[in-house]
């Protein structure tokens, strides 16, 4: 009776193991993809910014605001087209702006763990990142960000030493 439960834990654990491993997963699809997949997952951070921009600019990609993908996912390729007339219409009558990008223009030394732990907490970095961004300051931080949501964040890091600029 003994032997039947070692065997089925035996067993489990091979399972857990096999569900568990990247290699399953990585057998599971197709090789390029996977050489691929290793190569961008070795990029720094910025490096990956860099691929992100040129794919963007490649595959005619967009710049949008945070919320916009969710938005626009339902409207398909009705979106397309209205899109592209939106630069004509907005030439003309330049209204108040309501997205801003954010850079970290500098901060004060002594209260740079702070600047750390709230750039942490903004853009959902490690701490390993968010201490590399914010020593490469000046950097842009977010872009699309509405005026209000903006104007809090750079309050924020002000009060923590900080200096935010809104573009």
């Amino acid at each position: 009776m003994g032997t039947g439960n070692q065997q089925r834990r035996r067993n489990n654990l091979k399972q857990s193991r096999r569900w568990q491993s990247t290699d399953a997963s990585a057998a599971l699809t197709n090789p390029k993809i996977a050489g691929i997949v290793d190569q961008i997952s070795q990029l720094t951070l910025l490096e990956t910014a860099d691929l992100v921009a040129s794919l963007k600019s490649r595959l005619n990609i967009p710049d949008m605001a945070f919320a916009a993908p969710a938005a626009a996912s339902g409207a398909g390729a009705a979106a397309a087209p209205a899109a592209e007339a939106e630069p004509e219409e907005a030439a003309p009558a330049p209204a108040e702006k309501t997205m801003f990008t954010l850079k970290l223009e500098s901060f004060d030394a002594a209260a740079k763990p702070k600047v750390i732990k709230e750039v942490k907490g903004l853009l959902g970095l490690s701490l390993v990142d968010s201490k590399k961004f914010v020593e490469s300051a000046p950097k842009q931080m977010k872009e699309g960000v509405p005026k209000e949501d903006a104007e809090k964040i750079v309050a924020a890091m002000k009060a923590l030493g900080a200096v935010v600029s809104m573009s």
